[in-house]
Order: C-alpha cells, then structure tokens, then sequence
C-alpha cells in the first residue's frame, strides 16, 4: 500500500508535464503580435524598383520576394502588388510565361481595392503578353482590350495598341498591324512627345519598339521603308542605352539582311546574342542563335550551332516539364458580388481548416497522455511483477538448497555430534577418525555451494568450468577433458554459457549417483557453428537403461530445446553410457 502514493505522484507529475507545455504554448500564443514592417517594406521597395530599373534583375528578383514576405497584405497592399508586378514582369523577360502567370493571379483578388488603374492595367498587360507568348492569342487580345478599357493615360493606351498591333502580327495581318503602327507612331502619344523633344527614357524605349515593329511589318510585306524604322528604332536604343530592346533591334537588321547580305546579318546578329544575354533575354537570343547559324562559316558555324543545340535542349527541357501546367485562367471583374464570395469562402475555408487543425492537436494531446499513462502502468506494473517473480525464484532457491542441505548434511552432523559425545577424543584414532568425517562434511557443503555459485562469465568461465568438472573427479574415478581449450567461449552468448554449465553439472551428478563407472571423458568441438559435447564412461552398473537415464536428464533437455539444442542419450553392452549436446551458437 505504501507504493501507491509514490505512483500517484509519478502520474500527476506526467500530467502537468504534457499540460503545462500546451498551456504555456497557448499563452504565449495569446501574447503574441503581429510585427509591423511597414518601414522595411518601404526601404526594400526603393531598393528593387533601383535595381529593375538598371536590370539588375537577380537583386531585383530576390528583394521583391523578400518584400512580399514580410509585407502586410491589406497594411501595404499597394507595395505587395507592386512586387507581384514585378516580379511576373521578370519572368516574363526570362520566358517564365507559367511563373509569370501565376503571380498575376495572386495579384487579381486586389484590383478592385487599388484607386489606380495602372496596377489593372500592369496585370492585364502581362497576362495578355503571357497568353501571346503561348500562342493563345485569342486570350491575349480579350486581355490587352481589357486592359485598353481602362481609364488611364494616353501613354498606356497608346502602349496597349502597340500590343494589340504586335498580335496581329503574329496572327500575320500585317496590313491592319502595319496601318495601326503607321497611325501610333505618327499621332500617337509617343510621336507627339517625340516630336516635341520632350520624351522621357521610358517613352522613348516604347517609342522605338513601335518603330521596329512597323519595320517588321513593312519587311513581311516587302516593303523597302522597313530599313529605316529599323535604324530609327536602333539609333534611339543606341542614345538611351536599352539594354532590354536593344538587342530586338539587332535581330530585326540581322534577318532584314538575312538573304541579301550574309555578313552584315552574321554581324547584327553577333551583336544581338552578346546584348541578349547581358540580359538573359531568352527570345532575342533564341532568333539571334538562329540567325548565326544561317550565315556563319567555318570553326564559327560549329561553335554557334552547339550553342543552338544547346540552349534550345535547355528551352526544350522547361517547356515539356511544363507542357500542361499551362491552364486557360479566366478571372471576372465585372461582378464585385461573386468576387467577394469566393474571397469570404476562401476565409471561411480558412477558419474550418483551422478548427480542424485546432481539434487535431486536441486529439493529439489526448492520445499523448492516455499513451503516458498506459506505458507508465506497464512499467510499474512490470516491474513490480518482475521484482515479486525475483523474490518468488530466490525463495525457491533458498529452499531448495535448505533442503539439500538437510538431506545430505543433517544426518551427518546428527552423527558426528553423536560420536564425539560417545567417544574418547583423547585417543589419535577417534580423533582421525573425527577429522575425516569433518572433511568429508566439508566437501559437500562446498560442493553444493558452488553448485549455487553465480557462473562467471567473463575470461574466467573456462576456469570456473575446469573448476566444477573437477570437484566430481576423485580416487574412484577419472575424468578425461578433451578440447576445451580449442573453444572461443569470449564469443559465446551469456545465456549458452549458463546452459552448458549447468547441463554438465546435472550430467555429472545423474552419473555419480547412479553410475559406477571408473572412468569418463568430456569431449569439446565446434563443427558446422555448433558447440558439441560428447560424454562418455565405462559404467556397467545399469544395462539397456537409457531410456531412464534420459528421463533423469529431462531438465537438461528442456534447458537446451529452448536454445534448440537437442540431447541423445544412448548405452551400449561394454561400453557404458554416452551423452551427446548439440548447441547452435
């Protein structure tokens, strides 16, 4: 009864341990606010704008995805589209059409909280020059009108029919691209400001891609006007520094010379890949690459077609990774209501995946400590049942060497107090006499002390083993020991050790009492991973008893079946009895 409170103790102590973290984890939980990074966010704008502005498109990359990080979305929205925008703009430029779109979509749900146009106007144009890049040109036009729609400056308007004039080139209407390119860049915003002296670096770059893509349109429709919208497009990109179009210039004079003037083409087009991949434009490059293949020669020809063949492998390779990943995203802007709800479902969803989280780890928590208490019971419980079967074997032990002690000993000493008190001491006879009989009783009690002697198991079991053979070996008989030496006993397992030792024991002692052999030999041998054991002796007392004699052994058997060993016994007329253990190591 006095254990129970020592367990009660235990058990209340793992219950505050599984409680208290949990509750200070909720309390902390509780404490905590939402860190304010208003003015990081704002910093690291400065930063990225700088560095996209310049081209430096890797720093730009990885400061727009650290701002949309640590950015608030409702708090510093107009900073957190700005960076998505950004960001779908450089995988643009890098020919990432799918990454570029998924940004946009992460932009969408925000537009109508914007009071500006031109964060609409950004995602439409993307989008719209996304699904161009694919070959949707159908979607590129629905998105490009959308974008055209909006109530912004003349700047973006007039720049969205640049676009929608670039579709129609590729859908190769080139009468009606080349009639809007031929009005834009003589009455449209651009032109005018041209004009005037008066465009900035960003209006001149849109300005010049207009004036390349007449060019374009007036070289598929043979007209000889291309050569100089081509050159005033250059020229512009050339005083500005362009890096980003600069390089589409070069294209375009490198396929206008493509047939008619070989060299020149192979210089253009040397110029473009070299501008090209300062920005690792992937379309310029790719037509550049084209172009130098066609009209380079010699050891140039082989070193520009391997880095063809190289780079379109590359192209190839993202391109079938990614072959339907593409998905034809439509997005309604027209009807707040519907937006709206999937906003407050995706925020219901939200909360119930929440719950579902919270109810979880509640669960969890409930496990965790009904699983505690289950294996503490056990413990205990096992460990009190170990401990009660402990003092169950040592007590059968004790009275099983009381016993022994009792039958062998008790009627000698009853003797020899006897004899002593009825006899003469003073006499040398008696006196050996009673000398003997006290060695004798001596012997036999330390024989059935080392019988429940702990077996030493370490470097000293062969010697211990010698030991016990030994004590049976007397005047009347002689035991022979044969290849204990050759036995690794270091490698063999402790409970083997126990069983070989004890078997012997038993053997012995079976034999002593009912055997009157005068001679024995034990046999040791390792054969086939085995441990075998050969007993043998010249009794000729009992004849055609091995049956019995097994019997006597029963326990040595069983001792051995449980390490499936095995035991034969066997007579034979003049040859006395033989014992045979077979252990597997």
């Amino acid at each position: 009864m006095k254990k129970a409170p020592a367990l009660l103790k235990i058990l209340v102590s793992v219950l505050l341990l599984l409680v208290l973290p949990t509750s200070c984890k909720k309390e902390k939980h509780a404490v905590l606010k939402k860190t304010d990074n208003t003015a990081e966010v704002k910093r690291l704008t400065i930063i990225a704008d700088s560095c996209f502005e310049n081209s430096d498109y890797k720093n730009a990359f990885n400061t727009y995805t650290r701002i949309i990080s640590l950015s608030d979305t409702v708090k510093d929205r107009i900073d957190y589209v700005d960076a998505l925008i950004s960001l779908a703009y450089i995988y643009q430029y890098q020919g990432d059409y799918i990454q570029s779109e998924e940004t946009v979509i992460k932009i969408l749900p925000h537009l109508k909280y914007m009071k500006k146009p031109r964060f609409a106007w950004n995602a439409y144009f993307i989008q719209g020059f996304n699904y161009f890049k694919t070959d949707n040109l159908e979607s590129a036009l629905v998105y490009f009108r959308k974008a055209l729609h909006l109530n912004t400056s003349a700047f973006r308007k007039w720049g969205i029919l640049n676009s929608i004039g670039i579709v129609y080139m590729k859908q190769k209407k080139y009468n009606a691209a080349a009639f809007m390119f031929e009005k834009i860049t003589t009455e449209g915003y651009h032109a005018q400001k041209f004009k005037t002296n008066s465009c900035d670096r960003f209006e001149l770059m849109d300005y010049a891609v207009m004036l390349n893509n007449l060019g374009i349109c007036y070289q598929n429709l043979k007209n000889p006007k291309a050569i100089d919208f081509y050159n005033k497009a250059l020229k512009i990109r050339l005083k500005i520094n362009d890096r980003d179009n600069i390089s589409s210039s070069y294209a375009a004079l490198s396929e206008y010379y493509l047939k008619t003037n070989p060299a020149l083409a192979n210089k253009y087009a040397k110029l473009g890949y070299e501008k090209a991949s300062e920005v690792n434009f992937y379309v310029d490059k790719n037509y550049c690459l084209s172009f130098l293949v066609q009209t380079a020669t010699g050891n140039e020809l082989k070193k520009y077609t391997n880095i063809y063949i190289h780079f379109t492998d590359s192209i190839n390779k993202a391109r079938l990774k990614n072959k339907n990943q593409f998905s034809d995203i439509k997005y309604n802007f027209k009807k707040d209501i519907e937006e709206n709800l999937e906003l407050k479902s995706q925020k219901a969803e939200h909360e119930l995946e929440m719950q579902r989280q919270k109810n979880r780890s509640n669960i969890s928590y409930v496990v965790i400590f009904i699983s505690a208490f289950i294996l503490l019971f056990l413990f205990f419980h096992i460990t009190l049942k170990g401990k009660k079967e402990k003092d169950d074997a040592i007590f059968k032990s004790e009275l099983r060497i009381s016993q022994k002690l009792h039958n062998e000993l008790a009627n000698d000493v009853f003797k020899l107090s006897t004899r002593i008190q009825n006899s003469n001491l003073e006499e040398p006879k008696t006196k050996e006499e009673l000398l003997n009989h006290l060695d004798q009783i001596y012997l036999k009690t330390r024989k059935i002390s080392k019988e429940n002697s702990i077996i030493p198991f370490n470097e000293n079991y062969e010697i211990g083993l010698k030991e016990m053979i030994s004590e049976y070996s007397h005047s009347d008989l002689h035991i022979i020991v044969n290849g204990l030496n050759t036995v690794s006993w270091s490698k063999i397992e402790r409970i083997k050790k126990i069983t070989v030792f004890r078997s012997l024991q038993e053997i012995f002692d079976t034999m002593k009492k009912h055997s009157d052999a005068s001679l024995a030999s034990l046999t040791f041998k390792i054969n086939d991973k085995n441990l075998q054991i050969i007993y043998i002796d010249n009794n000729t007392k009992v004849q055609n008893s091995s049956i019995n004699l097994k019997n006597r052994l029963k326990s040595v058997e069983n001792r051995l079946k449980t390490l499936k060993g095995f035991l034969q016994v066997s007579d034979s007329e003049n040859q006395g009895f033989k014992v045979f253990i077979n252990l597997p190591l």
